[in-house]
């Protein structure tokens, strides 16, 4: 990729996930994101989305509660366990405090019932997409562009960062966002370390005891 490519990568608008089973509505939103700049992936089932996960990092998700298969809280629940913490707006017909709780206790950073007003869920998505950029932020030396990673401190001078799917799956977690911890086998993690270490000496992979592992920089972190 040209240095003048991957900057337009870089500032390329974010890109979310609508997860609903109404075909009508999904449309209907994906188009009025789209009219509000951001990218958009749609998916018609829970497990649809489960698949564009595996192989794509988006910036926040739609996602209605109640679908054919797996529903929207069951999908956000594994999706937590799995220590993928990208910024959700639940979308549910279901009225009242207790499935407002519900959603938010399962974590959705935000819930809309329906009907709603377009305006309201661009507003509500901004927000809790926006809430999250600064923690967000890429380490030092490290930049994630046109769905891979980078090695560099510019645009011009960055180099890719060869991972399998799964390094690369891992590393993603642990940047959405940076301080996320993630479970990962042994193995995957012990490689995704060596080839981090290789080439970026102020970062490393520790181990959070039962829970997983933790993406830090040695030159902030508090030990």
């Amino acid at each position: 990729m040209s240095a003048a490519a991957m900057r337009g990568h870089i500032i390329m608008n974010k890109t979310i996930l609508v997860v609903d089973d109404d075909e009508v509505l999904n449309h209907a939103i994906a188009r009025g994101l789209r009219n509000e700049n951001f990218n958009v992936v749609s998916a018609t089932s829970a497990e649809d989305a489960t698949e564009i996960l595996a192989r794509i990092r988006v910036d926040g998700i739609v996602l209605d509660r109640m679908m054919t298969g797996m529903d929207g809280l069951t999908f956000l629940q594994d999706l937590r366990a799995g220590g993928d913490m990208t910024p959700v707006l639940m979308l549910t017909a279901m009225t009242g405090a207790e499935n407002a709780i519900a959603g938010l206790s399962g974590g959705a950073n935000d819930y809309l019932g329906k009907p709603f007003q377009l305006r309201e869920l661009v507003l509500r998505l901004n927000n809790i997409v926006k809430d999250t950029a600064v923690s967000g932020e890429m380490p030092r030396g490290l930049i994630f562009a046109d769905n891979e990673f980078f090695v560099g401190t510019t645009p011009e001078n960055a180099q890719i960062l060869m991972l399998s799917g799964e390094e690369k799956k891992l590393l993603q977690h642990l940047t959405s966002p940076v301080g996320n911890i993630a479970p990962a086998s042994p193995m995957v993690a012990k490689r995704l370390r060596m080839k981090l270490n290789g080439v970026l000496s102020n970062l490393d992979i520790i181990t959070v005891r039962g829970h997983g592992y933790k993406l830090v920089d040695q030159t902030t972190y508090n030990k």
